[in-house]
Formats: structure tokens, sequence, C-alpha cells
């Protein structure tokens, strides 16, 4: 977190979340990585690329438990014409989105395996319009780092690193 505070200082104050009430709603606990990103930046866009979503946010698109339940339902549509990806083969092996790239459909997600606490999960991504997953053994906010500063080896952010970076807050784009 210190080293994306440097490259992307935030514009407002850290702003707690509730998140008993939303752990307690999604019947989770959450990464304290990913508590930290969203207390510091709140939901909105990195990079004009990467949207974090955020507990609290009133619009279904940009609010984690209502990504949650609309990709639960679409993912299970999905995977009775699709296999699942190998990294969800495993029984109980489960995923959760928190972010995702709205262009492209792209979704980021935590792989959540048996006996993992949350602080563990990793993340994984879909394609967004195909088959396509792609596994990182980071957790979200090292992971949102390498991206925005080209460290990563995805093959879905070809785009970034950008010269400059910035974040827009949800609270600034939809008003």
């Amino acid at each position: 977190m210190d080293r994306l505070a440097e490259l992307i200082p935030p514009f407002t104050p850290r702003r707690s979340r509730d998140w008993v009430t939303t752990e307690r709603q999604l019947g989770t606990s959450l990464p304290d990585d990913y508590k930290d990103l969203v207390e510091t930046y709140g939901g909105g866009v990195f990079d004009e690329t990467i949207w974090l979503l955020d507990p609290e946010c009133p619009d279904e698109d940009y609010n984690l438990l209502g990504q949650a339940t609309e990709r639960a339902t679409a993912l299970a549509d999905l995977w009775q014409t699709e296999p699942k990806p190998a990294a969800l083969q495993e029984p109980e092996a489960q995923i959760l989105p928190w972010a995702y790239v709205e262009d492209s459909c792209m979704h980021l997600y935590w792989l959540r395996q048996p006996g993992q606490t949350p602080n563990e999960w990793t993340v994984i991504l879909n394609e967004g319009r195909g088959p396509e997953w792609e596994h990182h053994a980071a957790q979200c906010a090292t992971w949102l780092l390498s991206v925005l500063t080209g460290e990563t080896d995805s093959e879905y952010f070809c785009d970034l690193p950008l010269g400059s970076h910035r974040f827009d807050s949800n609270d600034a784009i939809l008003g």
C-alpha cells in the first residue's frame, strides 16, 4: 500500500467502511489489503482501467455486494456449458469479485482455496468475453501495483503502465 500511495497519492481522507456488516452479508471475512485499498481510495478506477469495487457504493455495478451476487449467478450459468478453470477444480474452491475492467468485461476475483484465510487469497481473472482465466499468486493490492507499474506478467494489460497515474473516485464519477 505504501508504494501504491506513492505512485497514486489519495486525494481524499481515509474513510472507514462497515466491514462487519459487509462480511456478514458476504458470509466471509475479506483480505486486509482490500479493506485498506477501499478505505484509502474508496471505490473508483485506477488509470482509467481497473475499477475497485466498494461495498458502500450505491450503484450496483460498482458495489462489492451487488457484483458478488451478479457474478455468482452469471458464473453458475456459464459453468453449465463451460468447464471451470483448473484453479477452481479443487472441491470447495471459490471466487469472489473485487474489481473489474469495464470495456473488456474482465473481472478480477479472489481465488479462495479451502483452509486459506482471506489474507492468503490470490488473484484470478477472467478475460471477460471468453473462456480464458489467468491466476496470479499475489494479493489484490500487490497485484494491482504490479499491473499499474508494468511489473506483472499478465497478457491482458498491455496498455499499462501509463506515463502518469491517477485514481478517479466513484464519488467524482457518479456524483
